[in-house]
């Protein structure tokens, strides 16, 4: 786009920074981007600047981010765009998931350029935020500032116990495990907490005197801690009597679970459509950007000849959820309207044919079935009239209260590749749940 700054992608490195002063404002706040790193809130964008660096990729990231910055760069202050094509790897690395020491320095020093830059133009504050965080909460830059802290991060939420912060750290920099980590993850307690590290998301306030001599590279003169971004950062905070907190009053949001050196782009795509999943129930959800193309999924059966899908009429969000979830993870499948099981009386069931089984009690509750099951089974056993009626071989069949875990397609289709290669004879397979 015309105004959006492009300097020549053929440098291995950015160029100096070299920006006219920015006009005055009262607030201005500067949205970061490092190694496709990025920042959009609604309440702020008129008085916000947004600076963008993407390099080393080997996907379509930076036509993604060009799109998006076409879109939207009307919206901010000014817009700082710079896309480097080459090289897609660092030297040694083992795939793109792998931490070279050349790329935790890479990292470090454009944070600084990016910290140097938002000084440079009397920025008041600089958000910087991870490309693989989703910040849900539209209002989680004006949540961070009204804290009133030099460096704040909202929690960001996954599917494990990971997060962006720490509770504690040993005399070396490493990660201590603390008994206050799992209540505060687990949002038992809530508040805004001093911890000694945050990462991926977080907000400084540049106004503040104790922000002045934070910096992510060259690392402070005394610093011995293990050379990694997240740690240079945290003992410069301390180093500047800069005290970090981490706030969970509210849900700001997710962080993907990092992946293994070994994984591929793949896996890393697949545990984060994982992660849209749990986002669906657990809120608040992720909403795709109107100002991208998508493009479109394409959903199969999983060599199954039919995949069904139970809801019950009047749960109309479960349904939402489901199909959702199914089409996220591209799997077609055919909705089946449930028995209500309220709507059931002796006279219905009667009518119907059904009667109980004498003398039967759930081995469990011990006690006889209620109508909700009662209905839970009339739904199922439609579903095998229709697969008698169709003649069908193999079928899968979800209810609408499932809560997916990662690669479940993947371990599915390796089941089912497992089972035709054992030669094995079944009639039902119940997939393990928790």
């Amino acid at each position: 786009p015309p105004s959006v700054t492009e300097p020549s992608s053929a440098k291995p490195t950015p160029p100096p920074l070299e920006l006219p002063p920015p006009a005055p404002l009262p607030q201005t706040f500067y949205a970061v981007a490092n190694y496709t790193h990025c920042a959009a809130f609604r309440c702020v964008t008129s008085c916000s600047g947004d600076y963008w660096v993407t390099d080393h990729n080997i996907d379509n990231t930076t036509a993604i981010l060009r799109e998006w910055l076409t879109n939207v760069q009307k919206l901010y202050h000014n817009v700082e765009w710079r896309p480097m094509d080459k090289p897609e790897s660092y030297p040694n690395e083992l795939g793109p998931k792998h931490w070279t020491h050349e790329r935790y320095e890479y990292v470090m020093k454009l944070k600084q350029a990016a910290l140097k830059t938002a000084r440079k133009q009397w920025a008041d504050y600089i958000m910087y935020v991870d490309t693989d965080n989703i910040l849900s909460n539209d209002q989680t830059l004006k949540l961070m500032i009204a804290e009133n802290k030099t460096v704040v991060a909202p929690m960001l939420e996954s599917q494990t116990a990971y997060s962006n912060f720490w509770c504690g750290i040993t005399p070396q920099g490493y990660y201590r495990r603390t008994a206050e980590y799992f209540p505060t993850r687990n949002r038992y307690r809530l508040g805004c907490f001093p911890v000694p590290m945050v990462h991926s998301t977080f907000l400084i306030d540049l106004r503040k005197e104790s922000s002045q001599g934070l910096a992510f590279f060259p690392p402070h003169p005394d610093y011995s801690w293990p050379f990694d971004d997240i740690i240079v950062f945290a003992f410069s905070c301390r180093a500047s009597d800069a005290q970090i907190y981490m706030c969970n009053k509210e849900r700001y949001g997710f962080v993907n679970v990092p992946a293994k050196p070994q994984h591929t782009l793949e896996d890393d795509s697949l545990n984060f459509i994982h992660l849209m999943l749990d986002a669906l129930i657990d809120g608040p959800p992720m909403m795709p950007s109107q100002f991208v193309h998508l493009p479109p999924k394409h959903p199969d059966k999983m060599r199954f000849d039919e995949i069904f899908l139970i809801n019950l009429r009047r749960r109309p969000e479960r349904r939402e959820r489901m199909l959702q979830s199914l089409y996220e993870q591209e799997i077609d499948c055919k909705l089946v309207d449930a028995v209500d099981g309220s709507a059931l009386n002796s006279s219905t069931l009667k009518a119907m044919g059904i009667d109980m089984l004498p003398g039967y009690n759930d081995p469990f509750s011990h006690r006889t079935l209620t109508k909700g099951e009662v209905g839970c089974f009339l739904s199922h056993y439609n579903i095998w009239k229709e697969i008698v009626d169709r003649k069908l071989n193999n079928i899968l069949v979800f209810e609408d209260d499932v809560r997916f875990e990662a690669y479940f397609k993947r371990k599915l289709l390796k089941l089912m590749a497992d089972i035709r290669a054992a030669g094995l004879k079944w009639d039902l397979i119940q997939y393990p749940s928790t």
